[in-house]
C-alpha cells in the first residue's frame, strides 16, 4: 500500500513538467563543474556551477542521467560510474581504484553508445581515454588554481560540455535525451533478468528488481542512504528466491517509488517528528496537502501567524466538509519513517480521506483548549507540547518513541498514548520552577477527555476549559485546595522566594495523606497575617467551599487523578488572576 501510494505520487508529479519530479531515466542531483572540451577531446577550461546558498557553497541541482542505481549510491568495487556524468574520483581516475574508476566510465559510455553515433559523447571518449593512458594529462585540471583543491577531493560533481555546442552539457544533447528515454521504455529480456507479477501495480512477467535504491534524508540514517526493502540475508529469503525477488516490485515502480520517495524527503512536505521522519502527500493537488505542516510545526519567528491562519482556516472547514476548494473525499497519506541501522523502518502510516484527516486533526486542537494568558500561543505546536514534558524542556530529551505515538493518536483520532500523560506528570514533578505551565495543563486535559471519550465512565465529568466548582473529582478538588493554600502564603508573605509548590506538590500530588494536614495547619498562621480582614473571609470561605466535595485526603492518587490534581491546581490558579465582572 505504501509503494503503491508512492508510485502514483510519483505518476502525478511526472505528469507535470513543473513540479520538479525528475522523469523516467532522470534523477534530481547536484553538479558542481563543467569541464569544457573541443570535438577532438582536448580540455579547453573548466566552468564551476555552484551557488552561493548564505555562507554555504552548493551544487547547482539539475536533471542528471540515471543508469540503474549508480545515480544514488556507489558500491566499493568502482564498476559503477554514471552516464556522462560523476564525482571526480570517477571522472578523473583517482584514488587506489583509479585506473578502474575511470574505466567503468568510458564502459558505461560504450554500454549505451556505438562509435561515431553521437560526435559530443565520442569526444567525451576521447578526453577520458587519454586520461586512462596518460593520467598526466589530467594535470593542468587537477593544478587549476582556483578549482584544483576541490578536484583533488575527489568528492566534487563534474560533467562535459562541448566548444561552441548549443547544449550546455553533453548529457542534455537531443541524441541523448532519445537514447536515455527510449531505454527507460525498453521491456526487452536482458540477460539473468528475473520476470514475475509486480506488487505494486499487478502487471505479469515484467522485470523485478533484486536490489532496490537507497533512500536519502531519513534523519540519523546512514548518510549515503538507506533502504527501505531489502533481503541480504538468507534467513530472510523464502521458496529459493534470491533478494528482493521475494517481494517483486518491477524496475520501473521501484524507480518510482524511490524517486517519489526521496523527492518528499527533500521537499516542504517532509516534517520531523521525534526520530522519524515524516512526510505527506495527497492523490491529487490539495490545499490541504500544502498546509498540513503548519498544523503541528512550531511558528517562525518572523511569521507567527501563518499557522494560527492555517489552523482556523481547518476549524472554518467543518461547515462545508471541506478545505478551502479541496474535495473531501481525496485520499491523504501520512508516511513516518526512522532508522534501523542499514535498513529504514515504518514509524507510522496512515491513510485516509481531506475530510477525515481535517476533522481529526481539527478535534486535537479543540482538546486542547484551556483558559491561559494572553501571552501564550493561541494553538500549541506538536514541538512545543513534547518538549514541555521532556526532561529539562530539551528537545534532545524528547523519547523518539513518544512523539511517533502521539503523532498517530492525533492522525487516528483515538486515544492519547498513556506515556503522555506519566512523562507529563514526571515532568511537572521535577520542575519546581513552573510546575505546570499552561501547555502541560492543556496536554492533560486533552488526554484525560480523550481517554474517557473512549473509556465512558458515568462517575466521570468531562473537564472543562476554565475552574469547574462542580467537578466531582478529588482530584481535582485537591489541587484546588493546593492552589488556594499556595495563594494564601503568597498573600501573607511578599516577595516569598519559595512557597509550599516548591516544597510539597509533588507530594500533595501522589499521597495527600502524607502532607495536607500540615498544610491545612500552616494554612491558619498564614491567614493570621492577612490584613484585609474581607480577603481573609474569602479565603477560609474558599477552602469550605472545596473541602466540602470530599470526605478525607485519600493515602493516594492513582495516575488520572494525579492529572486532575494539577487541572484543578492550574484552573484554580487562573482563576485567581481573572478579572471577575461585577
Amino acid at each position: 500500500m505504501i509503494l503503491q501510494a508512492l508510485k502514483e505520487y510519483y505518476d502525478r508529479k511526472a505528469s507535470d513538467p513543473d513540479s520538479g519530479m525528475a522523469p523516467e531515466g532522470w534523477i534530481t542531483g547536484g553538479l558542481d563543474f563543467l569541464i569544457e572540451i573541443d570535438n577532438q577531446g582536448n580540455y579547453v577550461e573548466i566552468e564551476s556551477l555552484q551557488e552561493q546558498q548564505g555562507k554555504k557553497t552548493v551544487s547547482k541541482s539539475m536533471l542528471l542521467p540515471c543508469i540503474g542505481k549508480q545515480a544514488l549510491k556507489h558500491s566499493n568495487s568502482g564498476k559503477d560510474a554514471n552516464l556522462l556524468w560523476d564525482n571526480a574520483s570517477f571522472v578523473l581516475g583517482l584514488g587506489d581504484k583509479g585506473s578502474l574508476r575511470l574505466s567503468s566510465m568510458i564502459d558505461a559510455i560504450d554500454a549505451w553508445f556505438a562509435p561515431q553515433e553521437n560526435v559530443e559523447v565520442d569526444a567525451v571518449r576521447t578526453f577520458l581515454s587519454r586520461g586512462l593512458d596518460n593520467s598526466k594529462s589530467f594535470s593542468s585540471l587537477l593544478n587549476d588554481e582556483t578549482y584544483g583543491e576541490s578536484l583533488r577531493s575527489g568528492q566534487a560533481k563534474i560533467s562535459f560540455k562541448i566548444k561552441d555546442s548549443t547544449a550546455p552539457v553533453v548529457f542534455e544533447t537531443a541524441s541523448v535525451r532519445e537514447k536515455i528515454s527510449k531505454q527507460s521504455m525498453n521491456t526487452e529480456v536482458q540477460e539473468n533478468e528475473i520476470r514475475g507479477t509486480c506488487l505494486i501495480t499487478g502487471e505479469q512477467k515484467v522485470p523485478i528488481e533484486l536490489t532496490h535504491s537507497v533512500i536519502k534524508g531519513v534523519w540519523d540514517a546512514q548518510s549515503s542512504g538507506a533502504c527501505i526493502v531489502g533481503f541480504n540475508k538468507d534467513s530472510f529469503l523464502s521458496y529459493g528466491k534470491k533478494q528482493s525477488a521475494n517481494a517483486p516490485v518491477s524496475k520501473k515502480s521501484a524507480a518510482k517509488y524511490v524517486k517519489a520517495l526521496n523527492f518528499l524527503l527533500d521537499s516542504t512536505q517532509r516534517m520531523q517528528v521525534g526520530d522519524a521522519s515524516t512526510v505527506f502527500w495527497s492523490a491529487r493537488k490539495t490545499h490541504f496537502e500544502n498546509d498540513f505542516p503548519s498544523f503541528f510545526k512550531e511558528p517562525e519567528k518572523d511569521n507567527p501567524a501563518a499557522n494560527t491562519s492555517c489552523i482556523k482556516n481547518l476549524f472554518n472547514s467543518v461547515h462545508t466538509g471541506s478545505y478551502f476548494e479541496d474535495p473531501g473525499d481525496t485520499k491523504f497519506y501520512v508516511l513516518g519513517l526512522a532508522p534501523n541501522v542499514a535498513r529504514i523502518s515504518v514509524r507510522f502510516w496512515q491513510t485516509g480521506t481531506v475530510a477525515e484527516f481535517a476533522s481529526r486533526i481539527r478535534q486535537h486542537f479543540e482538546d486542547l483548549r484551556i483558559v491561559k494568558s494572553e501571552r501564550e500561543p493561541e494553538y500549541y505546536s506538536l514541538w512545543r507540547l513534547l518538549v514541555n514534558i521532556a526532561t529539562q524542556d530539551k528537545s534532545e530529551n524528547i523519547p523518539p518513541n513518544l512523539a511517533g505515538e502521539f503523532m498517530r493518536s492525533i492522525l487516528q483520532g483515538t486515544t492519547y498514548p498513556t506515556s503522555l500523560l506519566q512523562a507529563a506528570i514526571r515532568r511537572i514533578k521535577s520542575d519546581t520552577a513552573n510546575r505546570v505551565k499552561p501547555v502541560r495543563a492543556a496536554l492533560i486535559k486533552a488526554y484525560l477527555n480523550r481517554y474517557y471519550r473512549f473509556h465512558p465512565n458515568k462517575n466521570e465529568k468531562e473537564i472543562k476549559m476554565a475552574l469547574d466548582r462542580e467537578q466531582p473529582s478529588i482530584g481535582y478538588q485537591l489541587g484546588r485546595l493546593f492552589s488556594v493554600l499556595e495563594k494564601i502564603q503568597e498573600e501573607a508573605n511578599p516577595g516569598l522566594n519559595a512557597t509550599i509548590r516548591e516544597r510539597y506538590y509533588s507530594a500533595a500530588c501522589s499521597s495527600p495523606v502524607t502532607v495536607f494536614p500540615t498544610l491545612m495547619r500552616l494554612k491558619n498562621h498564614h491567614l493570621a497575617k492577612l490584613e484585609n480582614p474581607s480577603r481573609k473571609k474569602n479565603m477560609e470561605r474558599l477552602i469550605g467551599e472545596i473541602v466540602d466535595r470530599f470526605n478525607d485526603f485519600p493515602p493516594h492518587l492513582n495516575l488520572h487523578e494525579q492529572g486532575r490534581f494539577a487541572i484543578g491546581y492550574y484552573h484554580q490558579r487562573q482563576d485567581f488572576f481573572t478579572k471577575k465582572e461585577q
